[in-house]
């Protein structure tokens, strides 16, 4: 082989990993829809496309917030539990009034946001080590609140949960307006800028005189805020607060759909379009495993080798 044609082997590999970086999450998706359509049973039906739009929805959610963290070449690993915590105290002040309610979880959310970003910031603790901490603090307190599973009787909670507009329900439509707002403040605001900037080098932001304790603080509220909504909205459909099971293993799904999606875990770079087709992805590929029968355990190494993929990949990417 000529050293001319090594060249451009080489070239076109580059530019076909560049071409898997950059669409492999959306060909994903449109394969496994594809499939499903050919090989599942019922899959082509206006309720299942609610069900699934549904049952994403809470991951996209916390997605979101996950991606803001690893943009600044973090992560947060106390989202799950952020969702525990955020059905526990929806459920404890749910007979003051639902905006009440949600206010509170909300504040739940932030406070646990504050704490993580504190830690990082003032601290100088590593974003893994801090939000392990308050992931196992988070869904201790959730249980001390409310030991064991509560049903949810609420009319507004139902509503929410179960309602829509124009045959589009409501859980869609919040996780739709979400994501267009944190691609919004991501790409046109300041905020956004300096996040990124973070993620490139924070050494440099820092020489750049940005508020670095100040926006990783504001990253990792938001992250929490999005968890508990995440959290009030799982609650609404499943009409009960069960901070044992809520939220397990949320954070690997979260982590799947942003790194599958694009956004490096070097920072500097959130992809909001690659993470809502990532959560899309792997609630695609949760629904074709449990359709076809196979055990849930499946879908969690399915999850874990897309990430390993996914990882690899940019890895190949950042070397040249």
């Amino acid at each position: 082989m000529t050293e001319l044609t090594l060249g451009r082997v080489t070239a076109d590999r580059d530019r076909l990993l560049r071409l898997l970086q950059e669409y492999g999450v959306y060909i994903g998706v449109v394969v496994l829809l594809l499939a499903n359509i050919a090989f599942t049973p019922h899959f082509l039906s206006a309720e299942n496309f609610r069900t699934q739009a549904v049952q994403v929805s809470p991951v996209l959610i916390v997605a979101l917030g996950m991606a803001l963290a690893i943009g600044t070449e973090g992560v947060d690993l106390s989202v799950g539990s952020v969702m525990a915590l955020s059905t526990s105290l929806l459920s404890l002040y749910l007979g003051y009034g639902l905006w009440i309610a949600v206010l509170v979880a909300l504040v739940g959310g932030a406070v646990v946001g504050v704490a993580n970003g504190a830690l990082i910031a003032f601290v100088g603790v590593q974003p893994i080590v801090a939000t392990l901490a308050l992931m196992v603090a988070g869904r201790g307190l959730a249980l001390v609140l409310l030991p064991q599973l509560k049903d949810v009787h609420d009319p507004s909670m139902a509503s929410l949960g179960s309602g829509d507009v124009l045959g589009v329900p409501y859980l869609v439509l919040i996780a739709a307006v979400l994501s267009l707002v944190v691609a919004f403040v991501v790409r046109r605001t300041t905020f956004g800028r300096q996040l990124l900037a973070l993620g490139d080098s924070r050494p440099a932001a820092r020489l750049a005189g940005l508020p670095v304790r100040r926006v990783l603080i504001l990253v990792y509220v938001c992250a929490g805020v999005l968890a508990a909504i995440a959290g009030v909205l799982a609650t609404a459909r499943l009409s009960a607060s069960d901070p044992t099971s809520l939220g397990n293993l949320m954070e690997l799904s979260a982590i799947t759909a942003v790194v599958v999606g694009g956004t490096p875990l070097s920072g500097g770079r959130v992809r909001i379009g690659g993470t809502v087709a990532g959560a899309v992805l792997i609630q695609l590929l949760t629904t074709t495993l449990i359709k076809h029968d196979l055990p849930p355990s499946w879908t969690q190494i399915a999850q874990a080798v897309v990430i390993v993929l996914a990882v690899y990949a940019a890895r190949e990417r950042g070397k040249r």
